[in-house]
């Protein structure tokens, strides 16, 4: 049996718990009571810092559902002409602002660091919540300041539009009985203004493994294997007007694994945007046509008796791309054939869908699927084992499938205000 004072000890305990319990449940009412007449937000954005945001901007109540938003902004990002990012926040309301719409862009330079690009796109947020907020009795508590120091200044641009980019990636692994290792360089150069799009882009890999047998005996085994691959892909683009294009692809290199000594591929090409291009980081529907030559140089002679060949071929490309309050679609379909045999084709469909079924209930598929009949670069003769498990040969296929499915369903409080940084995200306990 207990003894009384142990018992009330505990009772003591229980009562200083459920005291604090119910403390904190009233603070929590307070700070939702001080967040009353605060600005409801959707914020779409899947490469946002969302706690920095919410320490950032915290005279708003940040909402999971979109039909429980007074503001629902969305956010994309593109490529852009230096090297860095657009981001395009795009601002739709609802409810009692409904009609308040507004688009604002911030575009990064490539020497900018992440915090830096960060905070800019938060200020960017912060200017356009400005005509929501000054509706609400939150008004009182934003004070704007400026910098004092600010000169207008011409900007005189000594490269002329033009960025470099270098890349080198060496890696390596090391085990008793293997050996690994892999070397990724890159050179990017490129030339973007509203009249012109320039991009040249080589990439080069190699990977070597070994694979030791009876390491601590004298009758040592070395099985080494080994891949490599250059490409060249190079694009102009000239602007016609705010629906055409036309451009030329030019594609060269080699590669052990497809068989190639050398290949390249010239192709002209004219684009039509159904919508203008000022309006893609919202919604696209492209159709691309391309008509060119191919020069093959095979490593060994080929399934159809081929050690080079010079092929004519055409493609046809529809994109289809949207983002709206609903969710956002992705959907391109590609289709490409050999003049010379009809039956040499490839069709490529590519598929991202995120939807928002109803409050709370979200479904994303992504996929791609290719039927494919253009395999006019395989090796003749057998393939063998080690070549088929380590992919040092490409492998005759007539379709290539993958993708998955995700459905999710969220469900509690409304609002997520409060940031807790403590043991890192969620249940990434890792360090």
């Amino acid at each position: 049996m207990i003894k009384t004072d142990t018992k009330s000890l505990l009772i003591l305990v229980c009562l200083i718990f459920i005291s604090t319990i119910v403390s904190g449940q009233i603070s929590e009412n307070v700070q939702d009571t001080l967040r009353k007449n605060a600005v409801k937000i959707f914020l779409d954005c899947r490469n946002c810092d969302m706690n920095y945001t919410r320490q950032e901007i915290p005279y708003i109540n940040y909402v999971r559902d979109v039909h429980d938003a007074q503001v629902v902004i969305l956010v994309s990002d593109q490529n852009s002409g230096s090297g860095g990012r657009q981001y395009t926040y795009t601002f739709h309301g609802q409810m009692e602002f409904n009609g308040m719409d507004d688009t604002l862009t911030y575009t990064s330079s490539p020497d900018q660091t992440s915090t830096l690009t960060r905070q800019k796109r938060t200020d960017l947020l912060k200017m356009g919540l400005m005509r929501y907020v000054a509706k609400t009795p939150l008004f009182n508590e934003i004070e704007i300041i400026h910098n004092e120091n600010l000169e207008a200044e011409e900007v005189i641009d000594r490269w002329n539009n033009w960025v470099f980019e270098l890349s080198t990636e060496p890696q390596f692994e090391s085990e008793e009985t293997q050996k690994e290792m892999n070397l990724r360089n890159s050179i990017d150069i490129t030339k973007i203004t509203p009249e012109i799009k320039l991009e040249i882009r080589m990439d080069q890999f190699y990977q070597q493994e070994k694979y030791i047998e009876y390491p601590k005996t004298d009758s040592t085994l070395i099985s080494t294997y080994s891949t490599g691959s250059l490409r060249m892909n190079n694009l102009f683009v000239k602007s016609l007007n705010n629906h055409w294009s036309a451009g030329l692809r030019w594609e060269l290199g080699s590669s052990t694994r497809e068989n190639y000594n050398f290949r390249t591929e010239l192709l002209p090409s004219i684009e039509y945007d159904l919508f203008p291009y000022s309006e893609a980081t919202h919604r696209q529907l492209r159709f691309l046509y391309s008509a060119g030559y191919q020069y093959n140089n095979y490593l060994d002679t080929t399934v159809y008796n081929k050690i080079q060949e010079h092929l004519y071929m055409q493609s046809l490309g529809i994109a289809y791309q949207v983002q709206d309050k609903w969710g956002s679609v992705n959907i391109s379909l590609t289709g490409s054939n050999y003049f010379h045999n009809l039956s040499q084709n490839r069709i490529d469909l590519f598929t991202s869908l995120n939807i928002r079924i109803f409050k709370g209930l979200s479904l994303r598929i992504f996929g791609r699927a290719s039927h494919i009949n253009d395999q006019v670069n395989l090796a003749k003769g057998d393939i063998s084992e080690a070549e088929r498990l380590l992919h040092l040969r490409e492998l005759e296929t007539k379709y290539r499938v993958d993708g998955g499915i995700e459905i999710t369903y969220t469900f509690g409080s409304i609002y997520n205000n409060v940031v807790n940084p403590r043991f890192g995200n969620g249940s990434n306990f890792r360090y």
